[in-house]
């Protein structure tokens, strides 16, 4: 596929670099969370544009022409890493060779980092979850910013600070809302492995019906054992996620019902991609106020309905 690609990407590139200069540091960001925080970091004095907008998987996510096009023309790529976005990790290797290409997750310190027994030496990537394993990525994006825009240097150290201050903020609603849900009601099951750092940072027992990786499948098997769980267990509500099918969260409510045994969809999670743009549900802040409040409320703890500012979606 790379030998495919070469030729396409060389010729782009050339083109790219006849066009005319534009007036703002240009940033292309796969994920909408990491255009988000370049936006926040880079403030007026850069354009960022995601290549992935709300409900989109990230695992299975293949380049367009058009994002070709875009991170040629870019001063600076900005992509997670971790293999997350696993079907792009041939394009990035080339694009790599003439254009300054950032993997921001990938610096993150490797004690932090959650293994997988089905991925020989790769590592859990959905490090956004959790705020205070974000502000690695702060510092990664601020700093490659920095790097590729000196002149602007101090103004994204500057907002890098006031954005993990807010960081911090949202760390704290999430430590105090979370440890509201009575102990035994703390079992997030969701379409997909997801949320395992959220589950060691906030005490949460984690179940995901696929794996880490979305392109992994969930047999008839799994799927009868997730049931036995929900009725043995008591557990009440499942959660489905924006940017995954709810296929197999359905199955699971299904066969639990032919059991005699009601479960009901606590709300919509944002795993892999942020709410709508425009909205606060469609930044950072609110993907993950968002989040906490659904679970927090869902499982019987006690979270304000609007999240930590008021700001959510009314009936979310």
């Amino acid at each position: 596929m790379l030998t495919r690609l070469a030729p396409i990407l060389g010729a782009l590139i050339i083109a790219a670099t006849t066009t005319v200069a534009h007036a703002q540091f240009s940033v292309v960001a796969t994920t909408g969370m990491i255009a988000d925080t370049a936006r926040e970091i880079g403030g007026d004095h850069v354009e960022v544009r995601a290549l992935m907008g709300p409900g989109v998987d990230p695992h299975a996510y293949r380049q367009t022409r058009s994002d070709i096009v875009a991170m040629t023309r870019a001063d600076l790529v900005l992509r997670h890493g971790l293999f997350l976005e696993a079907q792009m990790e041939e394009v990035f290797a080339d694009l790599g060779r003439s254009r300054t290409v950032v993997a921001v997750a990938e610096a993150m310190p490797r004690n932090l980092l959650l293994s997988h027994d089905d991925y020989e030496n790769r590592f859990d990537p959905h490090i956004w979850i959790v705020p205070d394993l974000w502000r690695h990525a702060v510092i990664e994006i601020r700093d490659a910013l920095s790097a590729a825009d000196p002149a602007n240097a101090d103004a994204y150290r500057a907002n890098a600070e006031t954005f993990s201050a807010e960081l911090e903020t949202l760390s704290d609603y999430a430590t105090r809302a979370l440890a509201t849900v009575p102990a035994p009601q703390r079992v997030l099951l969701t379409a997909h492995d997801a949320f395992n750092y959220f589950g060691q940072v906030y005490g949460f027992e984690v179940l995901g019906i696929q794996g880490i990786s979305t392109e992994s499948e969930a047999g008839l098997v799994r799927i009868s054992e997730m049931v036995d769980l929900l009725v043995d267990r008591n557990i009440a509500a499942v959660f489905v996620e924006s940017s995954v099918s709810d296929r197999n969260i359905r199955a699971l409510i299904e066969g639990a019902a032919a059991r005699g045994h009601d479960v009901q969809i606590g709300g919509q999670l944002y795993s892999d991609a942020m709410g709508d743009t425009g909205s606060y549900e469609g930044t950072y802040l609110g993907m993950i106020d968002h989040n906490v409040t659904v679970i927090t409320r869902a499982l019987g703890g006690e979270a304000p309905e609007r999240g930590m500012a008021g700001q959510l979606s009314a009936g979310m």
